[in-house]
């Protein structure tokens, strides 16, 4: 029963090594006989291919931890690789200019504000506290809402003037960082308030923004199927050819961007207050809100989060393929979906985590790299992903332990069941001895 249980806790690492151990197995090899698969070249190249993927499966646990779904991060993302490339090739104010600067203003003086009074609420509550008065703080407090917001619109216009100073020229690559990611957060807020305040289904919500983001990156583009090539030396800045090669030679730049995601937002569930309630409402957002946990803030916010991890993927996609277009996050919200299910979390919320999604991202990632070593038809290969996603939901849900629980309450009813039965063809035949022999002393 012990090696049962452990067997269900570790069945996600289990299920890493087994891809591992059949890709080490079925490698092609050199000419000088390597083995392709655990070459240094091509595990990196798979580590940099799913950061991508890594950072919208982030902020899409995220969400399903709350019990919802992001269909439009893929939409999300192709939108801020179109933003990204004109920023980084066009001078001047361009459609993507016109939209992301004003939407990084606001994101960051909002952000700034949020801050300051998450400080000054702080401050102000252990001087109370100290004091021995109330520890209550009114929303008509200088020092609550005043000095936050002086901050923040300080911050907007700093942040204004040093990106409309970049108008004229190219967007450097910090520029590109600060702007495509606030414009994709801006399309998560809507989302956010479309569910909370409109009370709308995630479902319904999202797959709106899917086709809206879609439709506002080819307008934004210019044309359906519009290309905005980014030639690094040539219409693009050489500064931002870092962001696809590889620090201190060891690891890819997208891939530390995916690590960091993880770590940080890891920590942020397990440790943090928000995290405590993202698993509550999860599990009951009726009991949620009666437990007085503010369920739109944080429904808000882990709307927020995926939108804004959809836009630095899509930075990410325009350094690694050196060019921006609408349908770049085409079917990327499925494999994102895939990926968190495969790391074991529930679609109904709840249950999970990032460390699960971090071992389903590599399994997916490997699992594609093995069928392209193995020169598998790209249609067969959605077909053996589509069943290995089956099966592994299948053995998700039905925990290993109570499978052989219920095995052995099978073996041991149907042992209990023969026993009955034995019982049962048994017993008359006493009954008749014992009649046999009452009639024999009555006779006698």
């Amino acid at each position: 029963m012990r090696l049962a249980r452990l067997l269900s806790r570790t069945k996600l690492y289990w299920g890493l090594l087994i891809i591992c151990l059949i890709g080490t197995l079925t490698s092609p090899h050199t000419s000088s006989g390597n083995n392709i698969f655990l070459s240094y070249a091509n595990l990196t190249d798979v580590l940099r291919q799913v950061s991508i993927t890594g950072l919208v499966a982030t902020g899409m646990t995220m969400v399903i931890l709350l019990g919802g779904i992001d269909l439009s991060v893929g939409s999300t993302m192709g939108f801020a690789t179109v933003i990204c490339a004109m920023l980084l090739t066009k001078p001047g104010w361009t459609s993507a200019s016109a939209m992301g600067v004003p939407a990084a203003v606001l994101t960051c003086g909002v952000a700034v504000a949020l801050a300051a009074r998450f400080i000054f609420m702080g401050l102000a509550r252990g001087s109370d506290a100290s004091a021995g008065r109330r520890r209550e703080i009114t929303l008509s407090s200088w020092r609550s809402v005043g000095i936050p917001g002086l901050l923040g619109l300080i911050t907007a216009i700093a942040v204004a003037w040093w990106t409309a100073g970049q108008v004229p020229v190219k967007f450097g690559v910090l520029g590109v960082l600060l702007v495509a990611p606030c414009l994709a957060l801006v399309l998560g807020a809507i989302n956010g308030l479309l569910i909370v305040t409109g009370r709308m289904q995630p479902f319904i919500v999202t797959l709106a923004m899917m086709v809206s983001a879609l439709g506002i990156a080819r307008l934004t583009a210019g044309q359906d199927n519009a290309v905005v090539p980014v030639y690094t030396g040539t219409n693009a800045t050489e500064a931002f050819e870092l962001l696809r090669s590889m620090l201190w030679g060891v690891l890819p730049v997208p891939s530390v961007f995916f690590l960091a995601a993880i770590i940080l937002f890891g920590a942020i569930l397990r440790f943090t207050t928000f995290g405590r309630y993202a698993y509550a409402i999860g599990g009951n957002v009726e009991a949620a809100k009666l437990s007085g946990i503010k369920v739109a803030q944080v429904q808000l916010t882990a709307y927020l989060l995926s939108g804004l991890l959809a836009g630095i993927a899509g930075v990410l996609f325009v350094a690694q393929y050196r060019q921006g277009k609408p349908d770049a996050g085409a079917g990327l919200e499925l494999d994102a979906i895939a990926a968190v299910v495969i790391g074991g979390t529930s679609l109904m919320g709840g249950r999970g985590g990032l460390a699960g999604t971090f071992v389903g991202v590599l399994i997916f990632g490997l699992l594609s790299d093995i069928l392209q070593l193995q020169n598998i038809d790209s249609n067969v290969q959605l077909l053996m992903k589509g069943l290995i996603i089956v099966c592994t939901v299948l053995v998700q849900e039905q925990n290993l332990g109570q499978l052989f629980s219920r095995w052995r309450f099978s073996r041991s009813r149907e042992a209990g069941a023969d026993t009955k039965t034995a019982e049962s063809h048994r017993l008359p035949s006493a009954t008749k001895v014992q009649f046999a022999r009452e009639d024999l002393d009555e006779a006698s």
